[in-house]
């Protein structure tokens, strides 16, 4: 008999043992508990640790050799001083950055070798605190730290029921307090999708809103406008007590005009959140063979430079506010120019980008879980783990998109959420990497079990088997006749019970009325200010 065979024998033994105490269990538990209604209440009644943030254990992934890495660096440099920067319709940087040496000529903005690298590094923080509403939500960005953050951006929400349609206030309302609810997500977020039935010009106030009002989590703030950064800022400003007192409570996000361009919408953002010691997250948005070059390699040099311009511009304006340098590149079909996502190539410029992050000392973002399938279904889930790993070992510390994407990123799905968190459940668990303490390592359970006996009822998994593994709220783990009595459900459709039954659970955290009354009067003021825009 083969070992394989040999192998496949004894498991099926043990298998048929453990599933014959599991039934069992199961049947006296049902009698107790009252059926399938019973079951289901008592796999809802797992209680799950939060934490605030993972704190990775093991090594962050290395791809390339610190001679490939400082090759790349030197490529960004020779970038800055060679082709340079165009700051377009900012005119107030462009004396910013020649009072700090760098050459401008018009528009275009060139920066001696080794400029940006020296001024980050002199004040720009390797690890920063950003605080929440509730102290116990507080997150460290940077270091050792993972923090997950839901779907960005999205114009359109899809659910199994109703389909694609255009997303609204309380489609964010609902994705808000989803993430509030789940103990794998950290932060609240940002535009977690953009509610069309309000006008641009005013809906970055309800945005905001909804995450202080919804969540007790940390939030970003508008981006699209220096004006609605500045709401973003007194709104922030309001819900923690009339005073930030030098706290940074948003780290939002500012995307360069790739290709070599940053623009006066991000700028103006980005100065107005630095001159409050709020944290931005500096990243270059690149399809490459689009908007940079098709190789891997060359899209990293082009980030780092990208994204050190803009991280020097929040210097200059506040030496020491919280940047993270950001990557977020996907590759291409060359056939349709569609973007596309899992692909290897992404994987190797977030492993590369995230160790010249650490070899210049700030915190990284990349990463989440990406895929261009229009549904959650089988595309959904690879794509979305061919990415989420890299991130995970790749080391990056604020994670976009961990919950939600769609259609690259054209849509954020309530049934790709929770299947998405259910994933970054098991990230959570497989940070912490291999137990060797006493009771990890054992030895006593397996010097007092016989040899040929299974371990099922040795005190050792007595006392671990709550907390031994996993326990995954979504996967469908039953015999086929289990699965056919609970109604056949595919992954879809118990993630679509789920999201619901969440929602229908969902307690508000407190917020003082005081405090409430005030945001609502400054909304209510903007909003008479603001013109109804659309565009």
């Amino acid at each position: 008999m083969s070992e394989q065979s040999t192998t496949t024998t004894t498991t099926a033994t043990a298998t048929s043992t453990a599933t014959s105490t599991a039934t069992t269990t199961a049947m006296s538990t049902a009698k107790r508990s009252g059926g399938r209604a019973g079951r289901q209440a008592l796999r809802a009644s797992h209680v799950v640790e939060r934490l605030a943030y993972l704190t990775r254990t093991m090594k962050p992934f290395e791809l390339v050799s610190d001679e490939g890495l400082s090759l790349l660096e030197h490529n960004a440099d020779t970038i800055l001083e060679e082709v340079g920067i165009v700051i377009r319709d900012y005119p107030s940087a462009l004396p910013v950055f020649a009072a700090a040496g760098a050459d401008v000529q018009g528009t275009r903005v060139r920066f001696p070798r080794g400029m940006c690298r020296e001024i980050v590094q002199r004040s720009a923080p390797a690890i920063y605190t950003q605080h929440a509403r509730n102290p116990l939500n507080n997150v460290q960005i940077g270091g050792d730290a993972t923090v997950f953050a839901p779907n960005y951006g999205s114009p359109f929400v899809y659910d199994i029921d109703n389909g694609r349609r255009y997303a609204t206030i309380a489609d964010f309302q609902n994705f808000v307090k989803l993430a509030y609810m789940s103990p794998y997500i950290h932060h609240s977020g940002g535009t977690v999708c953009e509610p069309v039935d309000i006008p641009v010009s005013k809906r970055h106030l309800d945005m905001v809103y909804s995450h202080i009002k919804y969540s007790d989590k940390g939030f970003m703030g508008s981006v699209t406008a220096g004006s609605r950064a500045d709401d973003s800022i007194e709104l922030a400003r309001i819900a923690f007590g009339g005073d930030l007192a030098g706290r940074t409570v948003m780290t939002s996000l500012i995307n360069a005009s790739s290709p070599l361009v940053w623009d006066g919408t991000m700028l103006a953002s980005a100065q107005a959140y630095a001159e409050s010691n709020q944290a931005t997250i500096i990243t270059p948005f690149i399809l490459a063979g689009a908007m940079a070059p098709s190789t891997s390699a060359g899209v990293a040099a082009q980030t780092l430079a990208e994204s050190l311009a803009g991280m020097t511009f929040v210097q200059l304006i506040r030496a020491g506010a919280p940047v993270i340098l950001g990557s977020f590149a996907s590759s291409m079909s060359m056939q349709t120019g569609a973007p596309t996502f899992g692909t290897p190539e992404p994987a190797l410029v977030l492993y590369t980008m995230a160790a010249l992050s650490r070899r210049l000392g700030v915190p990284f973002r990349s990463g989440g879980s990406l895929t261009a399938s229009k549904l959650p279904d089988a595309q959904a889930a690879y794509e979305s783990a061919s990415t989420l790993l890299p991130t995970v070992m790749g080391g990056v510390n604020f994670v976009l998109h961990a919950a939600g994407w769609l259609e690259g990123g054209l849509a954020i799905g309530y049934e790709k959420f929770v299947l998405d968190n259910d994933q970054l459940g098991m990230m959570s668990t497989f940070v912490k990497g291999l137990d060797l303490s006493e009771n990890g390592q054992a030895l006593d359970a397996i010097r007092e079990n016989e040899p040929g006996n299974h371990f099922l009822g040795t005190a050792h998994t007595l006392a671990n088997f709550e907390h031994a593994f996993y326990r995954s709220d979504t996967a469908d783990n039953a015999s086929f006749e289990q699965w056919t009595e609970d109604g056949s459900l595919d992954a879809a459709q118990r993630a679509n019970v789920l999201w619901k039954r969440r929602l229908a659970e969902y307690e508000a955290p407190p917020l003082d009325d005081s405090i409430d009354e005030e945001l609502l009067e400054f909304i209510a003021r903007r909003k008479a200010e603001l013109p109804d825009e659309f565009a």
